[in-house]
């Protein structure tokens, strides 16, 4: 297992990380308790979803985010693209601009998360499961794969799932890994303003078919071919 570098598991980190996120949480309070009046206008169920995912040395722990789909989401496949008919009116809005992403900043809060790491794993799709890292709000992965829904929309159904465990998976994987080992304060603090950047001013995503053997050209179609090829860099070394 990799050894972390100081700032990813440093006291620093996870003091930044409950300044930023009591700041947000207490900006973005009116804004929540709107968020969560038009989801359950929008569709019945509840404000929030919640669910199991694998943090820091494989403790489970509940994330939080608000509802973006219809309540029994459960019974179509684990991935969502584009045009997923189980996302809602008020879900797909929410979705576009990150506001799902809101309550998480609780887990942050919490200890379960971090504001920049990699994105926390369902049990099932957890490799490691001693993960040395808390997952994140955002990531280096998070930001090369950021139109990943819309990536897969071109990918059959049956394939779905073996197409992103065999191309996707790893490379976000792979990310993580390279980017939690040269994390830093000034490279999260980059992180963050790309992630903001990227969700007050979203990029219009060009309507391509995406290569279904190949996520790194998947990556470069998404506009994130300097991100991409600088962590692919690393590959010989780790």
């Amino acid at each position: 297992m990799l050894q972390a570098r100081c700032w990813s598991k440093s006291l620093q980190k996870r003091a930044f990380d409950i300044i930023v996120s009591a700041v947000i949480l207490a900006c973005t309070f009116f804004i929540g308790a709107i968020v969560c009046v038009l989801v359950r206008l929008g569709s019945k169920g509840p404000a929030l979803f919640r669910q199991s995912r694998v943090g820091l040395n494989g403790k489970l722990f509940t994330v939080y985010k608000f509802r973006t789909m219809v309540e029994d989401h459960r019974n179509g496949p684990g991935l969502t693209r584009h045009g997923d008919h189980r996302l809602t009116s008020v879900g797909k809005v929410l979705r576009r601009l990150k506001l799902d992403e809101i309550p998480q900043f609780y887990n942050v809060l919490r200890g379960d998360m971090s504001l920049v790491g990699p994105r926390p794993k369902l049990p099932e799709y957890s490799v490691v499961s001693d993960w040395r890292y808390r997952p994140g709000i955002t990531g280096l992965a998070t930001l090369v794969f950021r139109h990943e829904e819309e990536m897969l929309r071109d990918i059959p159904g049956d394939e779905l799932e073996a197409f992103y465990d065999s191309e996707i998976r790893p490379r976000k994987a792979r990310l993580d890994r390279w980017y939690m080992r040269k994390a830093s304060f000034v490279s999260d603090l980059n992180i963050i303003w790309r992630t903001a950047a990227a969700c007050l001013a979203p990029s219009p995503v060009r309507r391509r078919a995406v290569p279904r053997r190949t996520a790194i050209r998947a990556a470069e179609w998404a506009g994130e071919r300097g991100s991409l090829s600088m962590a692919l860099e690393t590959e010989s070394v780790e």
